[in-house]
């Protein structure tokens, strides 16, 4: 009997996932950067020395978030020639052997040059929408990383906490202090980008 269309046909050999394909990569810990750099997939993949994390594909919410936030910051941008916002997927290097995937990511244009075609040697404002999977990741661990890479201003965007927390970075040691927490029914403003601004109602509860 033929196999359906689009099915593989039936095989008597019992199935087990394609281990295989997986031996064509390094082991854990021992991959490079530019193995790391290479690696072309339609995922969320962060590199820690060695290390790949392959982060849990985004929900429908969570990238209307990031649309609107980029939306707004691109029109801030535009409208002043201010620099390059992009968001996710994008490498950003935050030290050597280090890299990070922001949702939203802002250059500006005096630092052009640190945008590679291929990752950003750091950035000026970076925004993360925190993710329910491991809320320690974007509310620790990226917090300390992106200051110890002299980021200047990192938006952590809570949906669960109904907040956008707006750090300033404090170049004398290096570490984050508090610009301003902003809850629903307010607007979160920038340090760096005088008068940029964003509904925190209208961020934490887009519309398709």
């Amino acid at each position: 009997m033929a196999s359906a269309p689009g099915k593989p046909a039936p095989s008597d050999t019992p199935t087990e996932p394609a281990w295989d394909v997986a031996r064509l990569f390094p082991d854990q810990g021992q991959w490079s950067e530019e193995e790391y750099l290479g690696l072309n997939v339609n995922q969320l993949v962060e590199f820690d020395h060695g290390r790949i994390e392959v982060l849990a594909m985004p929900t429908m919410s969570h990238q209307l978030m990031v649309a609107y936030l980029y939306g707004h910051l691109l029109a801030y941008c535009s409208a002043r020639s201010a620099g390059l916002v992009l968001f996710a997927p994008l490498r950003v290097c935050v030290r050597p052997g280090k890299f990070r995937e922001p949702d939203v990511v802002f250059m500006q244009a005096e630092h052009a040059g640190r945008c590679g075609e291929y990752f950003w040697d750091g950035a000026d404002l970076v925004m993360e929408v925190v993710s329910d999977d491991d809320r320690r990741r974007d509310l620790e661990t990226k917090r300390r990383e992106y200051a110890q890479a002299k980021i200047p201003e990192y938006w952590i965007v809570d949906p669960l906490e109904g907040r956008i927390t707006v750090l300033r970075l404090d170049e004398d040691r290096p570490s984050y202090v508090e610009h301003g927490v902003f809850p629903r029914g307010e607007r979160a403003a920038s340090h760096l980008l005088p008068g940029f601004e964003v509904d925190v109602t209208a961020a934490l509860a887009p519309r398709a």
